[in-house]
């Protein structure tokens, strides 16, 4: 009597321990998963040759970018050629290759992607795709897409103006499209050149004020009816020139105050490099006041709602517009008044940059150049909050 097997679940693969030795999962009728003592996990397909009867394995793909519902199609349709007496082995790898969904291609480049940028970022990228190319191209085998599908998949965006959104777009879709072609489910990327399809986004910088406007702006902070860590939370971000999500997730376990340094792990940095900044006596004193407030939690900048979290990024933003500068300041644009105070005052523009934890747009000179111009950058941080404090209102005045 044969043996009844239980088919797979995809719970009880992914909670499938590794062993010292490989062994095979049996799904039935001759598909296997096999689990490698590394942890990798193979689909395997089972069969008799039509020829001469003898048994044979045929490598369906990896889990999970082959997925139990992909695997047991292949093993029907494999199953199907062999009943009328082909071999599946002459045409398999076309299809392995073609069962390939923009979902699964995309869900594997993500997987590597997600590594080389911040946690943030990353998920603004698998927000977006989800958002808006998953519901149209999704279940679509990647061979099947092509320039003129991903266009009407993208056009309503166009349709409404949201040219940067569709941009992004574009970019997102052939970085997967192109890592679909470099691991093998893909000959070549039809999508090269979607982008000429639309009109380009108009190149609008994020709202700022001139260094001469800081007084101004400082003052308003300070008469404005702000909680005392959104308010220093603002400062923090305009002492030490970080972008906004990196300022309001700063951990107490980053700043080392014997050095008067504060490292940024990879992990929370938009380019997955971590970033050291020297800290003024300004942005020191600023964070020796919230140790009253939130020296005993992991975050400096803690959530009003659940201390065990950080302030939402969103909180500098949604504070300065309160204050009236909605559509004239948002909170990354304080970067920008540094950076034009730093070059108007004559720093050295690599320094500047590298305050500011941009990418050196030249690949070959960012490869060589790994300097942290800790000294240098000290002395430019130290002037920029003495800036700062020279602008401080005078309390009496408030």
């Amino acid at each position: 009597m044969a043996r009844i097997v239980k088919p797979l679940t995809d719970s009880k693969i992914r909670n499938a321990k590794t062993s010292p030795k490989e062994y095979n999962l049996p799904d039935g009728n001759g598909l296997h998963l096999r689990v490698k003592p590394s942890g990798s996990k193979t689909w395997i397909y089972n069969y008799k040759r039509p020829h001469d009867g003898k048994r044979t394995n045929l490598g369906l793909g990896m889990y999970p970018s082959i997925s139990l519902v992909t695997a047991r199609a292949l093993r029907d349709k494999f199953r199907a050629k062999i009943s009328l007496g082909a071999n599946p082995k002459s045409n398999a790898h076309k299809e392995i290759r073609d069962t390939a969904s923009f979902e699964q291609v995309f869900n594997d480049w993500y997987e590597v992607k997600k590594s080389q940028v911040s946690d943030n970022y990353a998920e603004d990228i698998r927000n977006s795709v989800t958002r808006h190319l998953i519901d149209p191209l999704g279940d679509q085998s990647v061979s099947e897409i092509t320039a003129v599908s991903a266009i009407e998949a993208i056009q309503p965006l166009a349709n409404r103006g949201a040219l940067e959104t569709v941009r992004r777009l574009c970019q997102r879709l052939n970085q997967i499209m192109d890592f679909a072609v470099n691991t093998g489910r893909l000959d070549i990327n039809p999508l090269t050149r979607i982008s000429s399809a639309f009109k380009s986004p108009s190149l609008v910088n994020l709202p700022s004020i001139h260094p001469e406007d800081l007084g101004s702006f400082l003052r308003d902070l300070y008469k404005a009816n702000l909680r005392v860590t959104t308010r220093k939370l603002i400062l923090w971000q305009l002492h030490t020139i970080v972008r906004p999500a990196e300022a309001s997730d700063a951990e107490w376990s980053e700043i080392d105050f014997e050095k008067k340094l504060w490292v940024i792990p990879a992990t929370r940095m938009k380019r997955r490099r971590a970033h050291t900044i020297p800290l003024s006596e300004g942005a020191l004193q600023l964070i020796n006041s919230m140790l009253p407030i939130s020296g005993n939690r992991t975050h400096i900048f803690v959530s009003e709602r659940n201390p065990q979290r950080p302030m939402n990024p969103q909180s500098a933003n949604m504070a300065i517009k309160r204050m009236g500068y909605g559509g004239k300041l948002v909170a990354h644009g304080l970067r920008s008044i540094a950076s034009t105070a730093l070059n108007e005052q004559g720093f050295n523009p690599q320094i500047i940059e590298k305050a500011l934890a941009h990418e050196d747009r030249n690949s070959v000179r960012a490869a060589y150049n790994r300097a942290e111009y800790l000294e240098e950058r000290r002395t430019m941080m130290n002037w920029w909050s003495e800036l700062i404090a020279s602008n401080l209102p005078d309390p009496s005045t408030i």
